[in-house]
């Protein structure tokens, strides 16, 4: 499942600068395979922070609004991944960008909710078993006290 597409991302740059962006060679066409490569990094970074509370890429099925708002911060995400490969890029691109990953952060550190059922569960929290690796405790804290 992907936040976005091709065509968003040409509808948010516009035909010139979707080509402008891309097109290294000069032939005024864009560069098909340097899109995805700024979507698949935009998506990989978002999912980055959407994992540690989600399973990604997050099901937003039925819930439109909250998708709109995914997809313009992705989009905002690769935007910037594209002008980036033209430099400077703008200022108002870098704070979308910023802008983008503050919402990021808030919901990965549970401060803003998505309304999704997949959540990633929470192994400690939900006392669920750890399996213990490596060797086992030589002390054990009521003998380390007692030194």
């Amino acid at each position: 499942m992907s936040y976005v597409s091709e065509t968003d991302v040409q509808e948010r740059l516009g035909d010139t600068l979707y080509v402008e962006l891309t097109d290294d060679t000069g032939s005024g066409s864009v560069d098909l395979d340097k899109i995805n490569e700024a979507i698949q990094g935009a998506e990989g970074e978002t999912n980055s922070y959407l994992g540690l509370r989600y399973a990604v890429p997050v099901d937003l099925t039925g819930q439109s609004m909250i998708a709109e708002v995914l997809k313009s911060f992705v989009l905002d995400l690769v935007e910037q991944r594209l002008h980036g490969r033209r430099p400077p890029v703008p200022e108002d691109i870098h704070r979308k960008r910023s802008e983008a990953l503050t919402w990021l952060k808030r919901v990965s550190d549970g401060e803003i909710v998505l309304p999704s059922s997949s959540a990633v569960p929470r192994s400690a929290e939900a006392d669920i078993p750890g399996n213990p690796v490596g060797t086992p405790r030589r002390f054990t804290r009521d003998e380390l006290s007692s030194l």
